[in-house]
């Protein structure tokens, strides 16, 4: 009987002691983290600072619950801002189960509705547990800490352009049919002396416009928009934002065959080191607003 309850008090030590080791280690350490989320063929980008979440898009399916469980402390049920960039299925499905998981103070997104079912789940569930809702507008900036987040598109005269099915819905004002890309939420995301450029999934059109405005020029970091596709990133743009590293969000073996070898070679070409979650998993970029590191490829 005496064994028995020692073995049993070494055993409650143990897992205690795990417990605690495990919990130190996702302690924040006053280091910016840009997780690209390993999601297959979608986009889902984890931006943590300290005890701020931010979440870009959430992925094809529920995958993404897995990359927040890895880089969120499990004591933190709290993400502070969700962006949707566009309502396509590849970058918003995950949402709905990343809002049913955790409390979400905000979700900045186009009031655009595509009319499809995975927009009206989103719709349901953003609802249903009382998301606050704001729509973006390019010139917009929004602070979390030391992050600030500038709106680059879209703009009021891109929206002028759509049909309005419902005055004053934040989640379905206008209707849109298949040009959804052309409507991502493109930001700048600056901390401290770090920038980054986030563009969705923009089409060559809109890439070409954004290389004329100064608030574009000289990011570190770039998101490359469409996964990697031919049809997004342009030579005028990566000439303007001249970034240190370019990460692609792209699923292994995918039947576009993306990324695309023309975009990868203009990366090589101008020296911006790539990172792909294809290769390497979740693609962790780290800076401490001046300095920018990444942790090792997974072979």
């Amino acid at each position: 009987m005496v064994v028995r309850t020692y073995r049993y008090i070494i055993q409650l030590l143990i897992l205690v002691a795990v417990g605690v080791i495990l919990a130190i280690s996702q302690l924040p350490d006053g280091n910016l983290h840009i997780i690209a989320c390993d999601v297959g063929q979608g986009d889902a980008i984890l931006v943590t600072y300290k005890n701020i979440q931010i979440l870009t898009d959430g992925g094809p399916d529920q995958e993404v619950l897995n990359c927040l469980g890895r880089h969120i402390p499990f004591w933190d049920r709290n993400i502070e801002l969700i962006i949707s960039s566009h309502p396509d299925s590849d970058h918003s499905t995950g949402l709905v189960d990343v809002i049913k998981r955790y409390n979400v103070d905000k979700i900045l997104i186009n009031p655009i509705d595509p009319g499809t079912d995975i927009y009206r789940l989103l719709e349901s569930v953003v609802g249903g547990r009382g998301v606050g809702v704001v729509n973006p507008n390019r010139g917009m900036v929004l602070g979390l800490n030391l992050i600030h987040l500038d709106i680059v598109s879209p703009s009021d005269e891109m929206f002028s352009k759509l049909t309005i099915k419902n005055e004053g819905d934040k989640l379905a004002k206008y209707s849109i049919g298949k040009d959804t890309n052309s409507y991502s939420i493109v930001y700048k995301l600056s901390f401290k002396k770090f920038t980054g450029l986030f563009p969705g999934d923009i089409p060559k059109e809109v890439s070409d416009i954004l290389s004329t405005d100064i608030a574009v020029e000289g990011v570190n970091y770039i998101k490359i928009p469409h996964h990697g596709s031919a049809n997004g990133l342009t030579p005028n743009l990566l000439k303007a934002t001249m970034p240190k590293v370019a990460v692609i969000s792209v699923g292994s073996k995918n039947q576009w065959g993306f990324p695309a070898p023309e975009i990868l070679k203009m990366l090589t070409d101008n020296n911006v080191t790539v990172l792909r979650t294809d290769k390497m998993g979740d693609v962790e970029v780290i800076t401490d607003g001046e300095k920018i590191w990444w942790k090792k490829m997974v072979e």
